[in-house]
């Protein structure tokens, strides 16, 4: 099979969809990568990195989308890299689509077959090409947080740690998931008063197991978010239903109350968001403010950090891309019911539900397609 890698267009998206170590694994198994030159340079991986792997560098993307059986990327198509797509094309990246009307349309028309990182879900209903980016992205939510806090740009200019004699900030984290668990995470390192919220008992539990009395737990139910947000410094919104639309658990109605100069970041933004008064940004804007507050909504987070973000991408992608390259799509998602989940859109038709749910469209199984 040839796989193309093709160089990230999305605003300030500096990560590749696949190392020159992951490369190397493609060639290995009798396959040709193509990879657009420089597409590694901004997560510090040169061309000739690419070269000793085996795989070829390529002028321009065109080519790239061209010749590629599979395509691998990082974060959704463009809009010119949809017109590229082909009827029977994998593309193989981060969709996002239940927010996402216009890319879903896109894709249905452009006939390929569209597997979403997103929503490959093992039996544990863990998701393993979510998680990396999940973890690099809770990390971030809390250090940007901390930056935003400071006055100089735009917070009340509260220390997460404080000092002696002074309060530390408070942090609400919704979510107890793999982004909330490591924004906590590091929360806690910095000194924060940290309180973490789900409606998931046993995994509250788990959390008050592991760290106990450092972290609070607490049950996200209106009353209790309305309490914890008013007080709080920093909201870090963590929410995520697998491939579905996020629902607000802050709403405009309640930021009135909430303390001026105080930060939300809502890592949730790519699915829709978790805090009604987010919408997307960019890293080269990524904030603004609504009655007082100040919002950060980047929904390419771990694009900052890309190196570390693009090893650990490749590292979950690789096995399953491999067992597309090897068997065909087809073969790999009969013999994997974890990918299957992944065919977001194929021939033209949506073939995971809660996407055509999000946009009140038609869903076809998968299995009626293969």
């Amino acid at each position: 099979m040839i796989i193309g890698v093709p160089k990230e267009i999305k605003n300030n998206e500096f990560r590749v969809g696949m190392t020159p170590g992951g490369a190397r694994e493609f060639v290995a198994h009798g396959h040709s990568v193509l990879v657009e030159k420089s597409a590694g340079e901004g997560s510090s991986f040169a061309d000739d990195e690419y070269l000793a792997a085996g795989a070829e560098i390529i002028d321009s993307a065109e080519e790239i989308f061209a010749r590629a059986d599979m395509i691998v990327k990082v974060k959704e198509p463009q809009a010119v890299e949809i017109a590229r797509l082909r009827p029977g094309q994998i593309l193989y990246t981060y969709l996002h689509l239940a927010p996402d009307l216009e890319q879903t349309q896109g894709l249905i028309k452009s006939g390929a077959v569209c597997i979403a990182y997103e929503t490959v879900e093992l039996p544990n209903r863990s998701l393993p090409l979510l998680a990396p980016m999940s973890e690099v992205a809770g990390r971030m939510a809390a250090q940007v947080g901390a930056a935003y806090l400071q006055k100089p740009n735009g917070g009340r200019g509260v220390l997460m740690g404080g000092v002696p004699g002074t309060y530390p900030a408070k942090v609400v984290v919704l979510g107890g998931g793999v982004v909330g668990t490591n924004a906590a995470y590091v929360a806690m390192g910095m000194g924060a008063d940290v309180t973490i919220m789900d409606v998931n008992l046993d995994r509250l539990r788990y959390l008050d197991e592991i760290w106990g009395n450092r972290m609070r737990t607490i049950y996200s139910s209106k009353h209790n978010i309305e309490n914890a947000v008013f007080e709080a410094d920093l909201v870090i919104g963590a929410v995520l239903l697998p491939g579905a639309k996020t629902p607000y658990l802050v709403t405009k109605d309640m930021l009135p109350s909430m303390k001026r100069g105080s930060v939300v970041v809502d890592v949730s933004v790519d699915q829709g968001g978790c805090i009604e008064t987010t919408h997307a940004t960019t890293h080269a804007d990524p904030t603004f403010f609504v009655d007082g507050v100040l919002h950060y909504g980047v929904a390419n987070m771990p694009g900052a950090v890309p190196n570390t973000s693009t090893v650990a991408l490749t590292n979950a992608t690789l096995r399953y891309g491999l067992a597309i390259a090897n068997k065909g799509w087809q073969q790999a998602v009969t013999d994997d019911a974890a990918l299957a989940k992944g065919v977001n859109v194929l021939d033209g038709k949506i073939t995971y539900k809660p996407v055509a749910d999000a946009h009140g469209m038609n869903y076809t199984p998968l299995d009626r397609l293969i």
